[in-house]
C-alpha cells in the first residue's frame, strides 16, 4: 500500500488527499517533522507560567476569551472544548471526506505553528492508518473560527469519546480505539483548540471535488465534440483565427481541443457542400467561449486550493524569536473565505458546464433542424417509441437544481459567538453545494454522451474523429445501441461510472 511521509518541505497536493481519503494510503511523520513539532511545543510550554493571558492556552474561547483559566484546569479546558463544540447535526459526512479532513489537519499541525505535541499528530495518523473513521455530522460549521463542530467530532474519537466506524461498522470512539489498540489521547494546553481551528473540512472536500472535476471536464469536452458531429454541425467556428482575434486563451484552448478530438471526421465532410445552414445554435457555436471561461475559472480556483493545502489555519500561532521566548500571535488564519469564494465559483462554472450540454442535447433530440438527419428523440420508430425523449426532461430538471446551487453561500452573513465572530464564510456549505453540483453535472454529461453517441451512429458509414470514436467504443462496451424503448436510467448511470473511472481522459 502506498505511504505518504509528512516532511517539513512536503507540498501537499489534491492527489495526496485523494490517495489517503479514498485509497487508504498510510501516513507517517519524518524524524525532521517530529523534531520541528517538538521544538514548537517547547516554545509554547515556556510561556505557560509567565503569568500573562494567552488566548486559548490559559483563557476561555470566543467571547469568553477574557476568562482566565487556572493551571490545574487547563486539561479540563481543552477536553470541555471538544465536548461542547461537537454540536454537529444532520447526516454523517462520507468517510472519504472525514479521512481527507484528518489528513489535511495532520499536515497543517505538522507545520509547527500550532504548538501541539507530536503525540497529537501521531494520534490522527494512528486513526487513519487503522481505518478508524469518526462519524461526523455534515452540518454545524460556519467556516470561520475553523470548521469547529466537524473537527470536534473527530477530536472526540481521538480522546476516546464520540462515535466512529471501522470498515463500515459503527461503534463508540472508545471501542474503536480499543479495537485498534490505540490509547485515548489526553489533551494538554492549546491542543483542543488546535484540533478544531482550521479550514480542514472545506479544504479536504475541495481537494476531492478538484479530482472529480478534472475527470468531468474531459468527459464534457468529449461529449461536446460528439454532439457536434451527431448534429452534423459545422467545424468552422473552431477556426484558430477566430480565437486569436477574440484574445481569450481559454476559448482558444477549448477550440484547439475540439479540433483535435474531431480530427479525421468524415461526418463533417459529408455535409461540406449544399448545406443550407449558415450558423449553428449558441450551444455549439459559442461553446469554446463558454467552456473557455469555465476552464479559466476552474484553474483560478485550483490555485486557491493549492495555496490552502499548504497553509496553517490555526489561531493563535506560535513563532520563534531570537530571545528564546516565542511570539504568540492571535489573528484570523482560520477564516474560510479564501476557500469559500472559489468553492462558490466552482458551482457557477459547473452549472454552465452542464447547462450548455443540456441545450445541445435538446437540439439533437428535438430535431427541429432537419439537416441533422436524425430521428426525433433518437426513436427507432417515432410515435410508437419515445426513444430518449425523457432523457432531456431529466437533464432539464437537474439543471434547474444547478441554478439554485450556483447561488453563493459566502455572501450571506450570520453572526456567531455573541458578536465576537461577526463575519463568517460558510465555506462548508459552499463545498457541499459544489460537491452536489458536480454530482448532478456528471449525470447531465453522461446523458449527453448517451444521446450523441447514438446520433453519430445514425450517420454510418461516416465516422467522427478518432478520439470521439474511441469514446463511443467505451460507451458501447456497457451500453448497447437503442433498438427499442427501454429505461435509459441504467444507461446514464453506467456512463456516469465510466466518468468516475476516468475512462474518458485524453491527452492532446
Amino acid at each position: 500500500m502506498h505511504e505518504i511521509t509528512i516532511t517539513p518541505t512536503l507540498t501537499l497536493t489534491p492527489a495526496m488527499v485523494v490517495s489517503v481519503a479514498r485509497n487508504g494510503s498510510r501516513v507517517r511523520l519524518s524524524p525532521e517533522t517530529v523534531a520541528q513539532i517538538a521544538d514548537c511545543r517547547q516554545g509554547l510550554e515556556s510561556v505557560l507560567d509567565d503569568g500573562l493571558p494567552h488566548y486559548g492556552i490559559n483563557t476561555g474561547f470566543g467571547s469568553l476569551a477574557n476568562k482566565s483559566i487556572a493551571a490545574e484546569d487547563l486539561e479540563n479546558l481543552q477536553r470541555n472544548l471538544i465536548r461542547s463544540h461537537a454540536a454537529g447535526i444532520g447526516d454523517p459526512l462520507e468517510e472519504e471526506v472525514v479521512r481527507g479532513m484528518m489528513f489535511v489537519l495532520a499536515c497543517s499541525l505538522s507545520r509547527a505553528k500550532s504548538g501541539v505535541r507530536t503525540e497529537v499528530v501521531e494520534q490522527i495518523l494512528s486513526l487513519l492508518n487503522a481505518n478508524i473513521t469518526p462519524i461526523v455530522p455534515e452540518l454545524g460549521s460556519v467556516g470561520a473560527s475553523g470548521d469547529l463542530a466537524p473537527l470536534a467530532h473527530i477530536a472526540q474519537v481521538m480522546i476516546g469519546e464520540g462515535q466512529a466506524s471501522i470498515d463500515g461498522t459503527g461503534m463508540t470512539g472508545s471501542q474503536a480505539l480499543a479495537h485498534a489498540k490505540v490509547h485515548p489521547l489526553t489533551l494538554h494546553a492549546k491542543e483542543g483548540l488546535a484540533l478544531i481551528n482550521g479550514t480542514h473540512l472545506m479544504t479536504a472536500r475541495f481537494a476531492l471535488i478538484e479530482q472529480d472535476l478534472t475527470q468531468l471536464v474531459d468527459a464534457a469536452l468529449l461529449a461536446n465534440a460528439m454532439s457536434i458531429d451527431a448534429a452534423r454541425a459545422s467545424h468552422g467556428y473552431l477556426d484558430k483565427r477566430i480565437y486569436q482575434a477574440r484574445n481569450q486563451p481559454g476559448a482558444a484552448e477549448i477550440a484547439s481541443t475540439m479540433r483535435a478530438l474531431l480530427s479525421g471526421s468524415t461526418i463533417v465532410e459529408s455535409h461540406a457542400e449544399n448545406d443550407p445552414r449558415v450558423q449553428d445554435p449558441y450551444s455549439f457555436r459559442c461553446a469554446p467561449l463558454v467552456l473557455g471561461a469555465v476552464l479559466e475559472s476552474f484553474r483560478s480556483c485550483q490555485t486557491a486550493l493549492t495555496n490552502e493545502l499548504g497553509a496553517v489555519t490555526d489561531n493563535p500561532l506560535i513563532f520563534e524569536t531570537n530571545t528564546g521566548t516565542p511570539d504568540i500571535v492571535s489573528a484570523g488564519c482560520f477564516h474560510g473565505m479564501p476557500v469559500a469564494i472559489p468553492l462558490d465559483t466552482l458551482a457557477i462554472g459547473i452549472a454552465h458546464l452542464a447547462g450548455i450540454a443540456e441545450r445541445r442535447m435538446y437540439h439533437i433530440l428535438s430535431v427541429f433542424d432537419p439537416e441533422s438527419h436524425l430521428s426525433a428523440f433518437m426513436s427507432p420508430k417515432p410515435g410508437v417509441m419515445s426513444g430518449f425523449m425523457i432523457v432531456q426532461y431529466a437533464a432539464a430538471s437537474v439543471c434547474n437544481e444547478l441554478i439554485g446551487l450556483a447561488n453563493p453561500s459566502s455572501v450571506a452573513n450570520l453572526s456567531t459567538c455573541a458578536g465576537m465572530e461577526d463575519y463568517n464564510s460558510f465555506g462548508p456549505r459552499s463545498a457541499a453545494k459544489a460537491a452536489r453540483a458536480l454530482q448532478l453535472a456528471r449525470s447531465v454529461i453522461a446523458a449527453e454522451l448517451l444521446c450523441s453517441a447514438e446520433g453519430i451512429e445514425c450517420h454510418r458509414p461516416h465516422r467522427s474523429g478518432d478520439r470521439v470514436e474511441s469514446a463511443i467504443e467505451i460507451i458501447r462496451s456497457i451500453v448497447p445501441p437503442l433498438t427499442e424503448d427501454r429505461s435509459p436510467s441504467p444507461d446514464i448511470m453506467a456512463i456516469e461510472q465510466l466518468i468516475r473511472d476516468n475512462r474518458f481522459a485524453f491527452s492532446l
